[in-house]
């Protein structure tokens, strides 16, 4: 199996068989982006420890540089000395500290809303790749069985063509359907070798072929999709797809902003107390300070403004979400019966019918019992059978992928 694909990679890369599940093991450990996505959660998290913070006490102190009467420099002394002490707190007040620790909480949240987001974007890229590759090198293999009898033909009628047996035109025929079917597997070659690439760079792995294992399945998920329900599954949307909770999150961090905004406009008090050694109307005096902003002017009107508008542009964004939400459950859904009842109606044995009768049909060539031109109608006609039935075996699954991306959840056994 492989056989033309393993030659032309082995040089410079290992071949490895591998599993869905280990392909996603894999990139769960090693997949640069996610990883790099994941720090921002952290950093959020960091920031609720910030507004979590009280402000720190004010400590100054006030010194003479120069006392003119006793010309002394500095003089701090209890006799004739000059020195002021002051301690200020910052009293915030209409409940700030805690809005904005809510506020800071939720941005947690939309951090890690946009991480699960991701990692369902980028696990669906892989799963589908990997549903790629497997049938491509399906694909890639069925032109190689092709060729590996068609080779053998055209090295023989060369010869017999150069001995006067059989005809020019005949061996040229042999020769053409050769080198056709040599450049169609090409492209599908440098198909493959793109979706190698794509999987590579997903699990970080660029010294590797990759050769998908897994059993298909085909009745049971036929069985599976049979017993879903699309009321069901929109409702599974609903409670999985991290981009309608990041819609709701982002609603939730407008409402508590504009709370916080409010607040704002409350000015916050600043308490003090003060000893004065020398310098006030008596020595050693000690003040009580109490000292706040007078809301005249500036009392946060724009930012509160803006605010409440952001509340309603992120009710409407929500309600965008959640209809997308929907409308993609709808469509994935619909494609995935499409596609099962599309396989329904092929015989997955006809391939190894298929295979046996090439056989047969090249034996029956080479001793002359059917024409050249019946033997290259068969050629042509098994090889649009087998690459229709690996599309529809792989439309079927992308369709199932699809399905499950739409509603941020796998519920089909690997």
């Amino acid at each position: 199996m492989i056989v033309l694909f393993i030659s032309v990679q082995a040089h410079s890369q290992d071949t490895i068989r591998i599993t869905l599940q280990e392909a996603e093991q894999q990139f769960l450990d090693k997949n640069l982006v996610l990883l790099a996505e994941k720090y921002n959660i952290d950093i959020a998290k960091a920031s609720v420890i910030q507004a979590s913070l009280y402000n720190n006490p004010n400590l100054s102190l006030t010194g003479n540089i120069y006392n003119p009467q006793e010309k002394k420099p500095f003089d701090v002394s209890n006799r004739t000395g000059e020195y002021i002490i002051q301690v200020q707190q910052l009293v915030r007040l209409a409940g700030k500290r805690n809005k904005e620790i809510n506020l800071a909480v939720t941005n947690t949240r939309l951090s890690e809303d946009r991480f699960f987001d991701l990692l369902r974007t980028l696990r669906f890229s892989l799963r589908s790749n990997f549903f790629n590759i497997h049938y491509t090198l399906n694909s890639v293999n069925a032109y190689q069985s092709q060729l590996n009898t068609l080779e053998k033909l055209h090295t023989a009628y060369e010869d017999l063509q150069g001995k006067g047996l059989v005809t020019l035109k005949d061996a040229l025929r042999i020769k053409s359907l050769l080198y056709s079917l040599k450049g169609e597997q090409a492209i599908l070659l440098n198909q493959l070798n793109d979706l190698q690439a794509e999987l590579r760079l997903l699990l970080q792995n660029n010294a590797a072929t990759f050769i998908p294992v897994f059993a298909d399945g085909t009745d049971t998920l036929s069985a599976a999709l049979k017993k879903l329900d699309l009321p069901a599954l929109i409702d599974t949307a609903y409670a999985n797809r991290h981009d309608l909770q990041l819609a709701t999150n982002s609603l939730l961090y407008s409402k508590q902003n504009y709370a916080l905004q409010r607040a704002l406009a409350t000015p916050d008090i600043t308490l003090g107390a003060q000893f004065d050694k020398r310098g006030s109307f008596v020595d050693n005096a000690t003040f009580l300070q109490v000292a706040m902003d007078l809301p005249f002017f500036h009392r946060n009107q724009g930012n509160i403004k803006a605010a409440r508008i952001s509340i309603d542009q992120s009710q409407t964004l929500y309600k965008q979400q959640m209809g997308i939400v929907e409308n993609d459950v709808r469509r994935a859904y619909a494609k995935a019966l499409t596609s099962d009842n599309m396989l329904r109606y092929v015989d997955t044995r006809f391939k190894n019918q298929y295979e046996r009768l090439l056989e047969g049909i090249t034996d029956n060539f080479q001793k002359k019992n059917i024409s050249l031109i019946e033997f290259t109608d068969f050629y042509e006609s098994y090889k649009n059978n087998i690459l229709q039935f690996n599309q529809i075996e792989n439309e079927r699954m992308q369709a199932i992928e699809a399905l499950q991306f739409s509603i941020g959840k796998t519920i089909f056994p690997n």
